[in-house]
């Protein structure tokens, strides 16, 4: 049977942090055929084509990322929804504008952890922007800026990137460039 598992884990390390250090957004356009998976793990991708820019946003402080198991018993149903919290400080015309196109679309999001492993988040159907705010605060030292959730609903969960930097993520969507600013 094709569900079948093939090996068990044994207690690993404490040796892992939560949090997120940055998150590259590429406009809606990935298909399966621009996905090559590794050989011998389908689980790692290996290279992405049909992106050239990838739009970096460094984070700091609470943001997350999580997946959720959907699964039906009665339907023979499973699916991973994937969802994206972040929250980006100082208001700029700039950052509201880039914003509201994102609610517009539905991009394509790498995560990054602080343990550096690259995450794709709405890898085939996008991810949605399905919450979020622009608030100024109240008092002096309350927070300017904005809070942003992203959804995805995937057949599998948000593969590994086999990289482990911003060049070799670069390298890995055939040499797209990563824009900063």
């Amino acid at each position: 049977m094709s569900c079948d598992i093939t090996h068990g884990r044994a207690e690993v390390c404490k040796d892992v942090v939560g949090g997120l250090q940055a998150i590259y957004i590429a406009n809606f356009g990935i298909t399966s055929a621009d996905v090559t998976y590794d050989v011998t793990n389908t689980d790692l991708i290996t290279s992405i084509h049909n992106i050239t820019n990838l739009y970096k946003f460094e984070l700091k402080g609470a943001n997350s990322f999580e997946q959720t198991i959907q699964s039906s018993r009665e339907n023979g149903t499973t699916f991973f929804e994937q969802v994206l919290t972040i929250s980006l400080k100082k208001q700029d015309i700039s950052t509201s504008k880039t914003l509201k196109l994102l609610a517009y679309g539905r991009p394509h999001i790498v995560v990054k952890d602080n343990n550096n492993n690259y995450f794709i988040m709405g890898l085939l159907r996008g991810a949605d922007v399905t919450g979020g705010k622009i608030s100024s605060g109240t008092n002096l030292g309350d927070k300017s800026g904005y809070e942003l959730t992203f959804t995805a609903q995937e057949a599998t969960y948000a593969n590994f990137l086999n990289c482990s930097s911003d060049t070799a993520l670069a390298t890995l969507f055939n040499s797209a460039t990563i824009v900063t600013s």
